[in-house]
């Protein structure tokens, strides 16, 4: 299968997958927002339940109203926490494969999507949540995965683990199907001091004993390694992963955030993103985050599903 070089790569896969999708978008009551649904529904790409809360112009509801209700369903909720547990539970009981936030914040749809007393909850016994941001940037060849940039502050060797088999699974879900993984770190060495470090010498370890399919990973490197063969080569560090890397694993939240602010800002990359190791993916872009992001981002939770 073709490399994924761009977002119109991405959704021409999509499309030509012919699996339409179902998704639960939870108070779609701003401009972005309404953007999606629009270009959605117009383009016939993706059916579509929205979940309102009151808060949707008479003239947004007029146009979801031109539409069969297979294509666009309008569920009236009241407030938004109510928006946002009916969206999770349509994804729960299958009537959705997708939930995506609108308006509301990130912390209110996500005590939904955990749901510790309710039963509803997208987030099985003994996982974990992670973010992944998928990115097509101007300086490389192909697009790029990395995790994490919204979700685990400081990842444990176990959350790790968990994010490389997210970012495994949504690879091959692309068509990448030998993901090469960077671990990245600002120094190569292996160094006790910085247990992320050690912490990627085991799950380079269970890479080579299968625990991810079939991979190339290696690790530690810097970003540019991963990404630039003339820094790998002069460096003298050779593996299949430098300067072609699919998966950038980040070291903590920090550095993770600061990557994405940078490459979308200084190196005009187009972003999308989703949240991982949810029983069905979940979208959510930033109430700041343009039309096109969220777009994009609901196509990639469509082929992740």
């Amino acid at each position: 299968m073709e490399t994924l070089k761009s977002f119109e790569d991405l959704l021409d896969r999509y499309i030509a997958s012919g699996a339409r999708k179902r998704a639960a978008i939870v108070c779609p009551n701003d401009d972005h927002t309404e953007y999606v649904v629009r270009r959605c529904a117009e383009d016939n790409l993706v059916d579509l339940v929205l979940l309102l809360d009151g808060g949707e112009s008479a003239d947004f509801k007029a146009f979801c109203q031109r539409f069969p209700s297979d294509r666009i369903e309008l569920v009236e909720c009241g407030d938004t926490m109510s928006a946002a547990r009916e969206g999770v539970r349509l994804v729960h009981d299958g009537e959705a494969q997708v939930l995506m936030k609108g308006s509301l914040t990130t912390d209110t749809i996500l005590r939904a999507v955990i749901d510790k007393d309710g039963g509803n909850g997208l987030i099985e016994p003994g996982n974990v949540m992670s973010h992944l941001t998928l990115v097509e940037a101007p300086v490389y060849h192909k697009m790029l995965m990395f995790s994490d940039a919204a979700v685990i502050p400081a990842p444990t060797l176990e959350q790790f683990d968990a994010m490389v088999r997210y970012d495994c699974d949504v690879c091959r879900k692309l068509g990448i199907s030998s993901p090469k993984i960077a671990l990245i770190h600002f120094t190569e060495k292996i160094n006790p001091k910085f247990t992320v470090t050690t912490d990627y010498v085991e799950l380079m370890a269970r890479a080579e004993v299968g625990a991810y399919g079939e991979v190339a990973m290696a690790g530690p490197m810097d970003v540019k390694t991963a990404c630039d063969l003339e820094s790998a080569r002069i460096k003298k560090i050779a593996s299949d992963v430098v300067g072609d890397a699919d998966v950038l694993i980040m070291p903590d939240l920090e550095a993770g955030n600061t990557f994405y602010k940078t490459v979308s800002y200084f190196g005009k990359a187009r972003m999308a993103g989703l949240v991982t190791g949810t029983t069905a993916p979940v979208v959510v872009a930033s109430r700041a985050d343009s039309e096109e992001s969220k777009f994009y981002s609901l196509i990639l939770a469509c082929m992740a599903s």
